[in-house]
């Protein structure tokens, strides 16, 4: 079977918490739950620093304005990382061109990776930190099940991470209103802080 919908899956699961897909994808590998996982993965010192990773970003994610700092770090890595893995399957099954599949993964994180930040961008324009950690938790359960459902049916998997992919990017379009309002406090927040430093501590009088 062609592993495209497995690549897409990951990728789409990547753009939002690739340590917790290199982290799944690595244990089902190393218990025997699925062979299609390559060794690279599976590797101990691997698991062990997408664990860590892993635990930073579920603290994170879940503190209104420092998820969208984390998100702007993760703006190249989530998106090279779906490509990397997505180009890890496919030498592993050898149904798709490593580059082919790399490219699938890549540009399916970068996707789900500026809807996830977008969608920050609007919740952190609420003064509650609740609808943060909603947010943060409902997107960890939804890469848990979509990439472990992945693992046994990895052609529904993709169905459900395409249309979790196409309604991401109509709520971020229904929130640009939101994500506007987040840019400018954002930007006069460090305008603040520039005249801030500029003006420099005052000479005693």
């Amino acid at each position: 079977m062609s592993v495209i919908p497995l690549v897409f899956t990951s990728g789409w699961a990547s753009g939002i918490n690739a340590y917790a897909v290199v982290l799944l994808l690595g244990v089902f590998g190393a218990t025997g739950v699925s062979d299609e996982v390559p060794a690279a993965l599976q590797r101990t010192d691997v698991l062990i620093v997408a664990g860590v990773l892993f635990l930073c970003e579920v603290v994170a994610d879940k503190i209104p304005y420092v998820d969208s700092v984390w998100d702007t770090a993760h703006t190249v890595i989530r998106p090279v990382a779906g490509a990397v893995i997505a180009a890890l399957l496919a030498g592993e099954s050898g149904s798709l061109p490593e580059l082919a599949a790399g490219a699938i993964g890549g540009s399916t994180a970068l996707m789900s990776h500026l809807v996830k930040a977008g969608t920050r961008m609007a919740v952190n324009t609420s003064p509650e930190p609740f609808s943060n950690i909603g947010m943060s938790i409902a997107e960890d359960l939804g890469v848990a099940g979509v990439v472990t459902f992945a693992i046994f049916n990895p052609v529904a998997a993709a169905v459900i991470a395409a249309v979790l992919l196409v309604l991401g990017i109509v709520l971020v379009v229904f929130l640009a209103s939101r994500i506007r309002r987040f840019l400018r406090r954002r930007a006069q927040r460090r305008e603040e802080r520039h005249l801030a430093e500029s003006s420099g501590p005052r000479p005693p009088g």
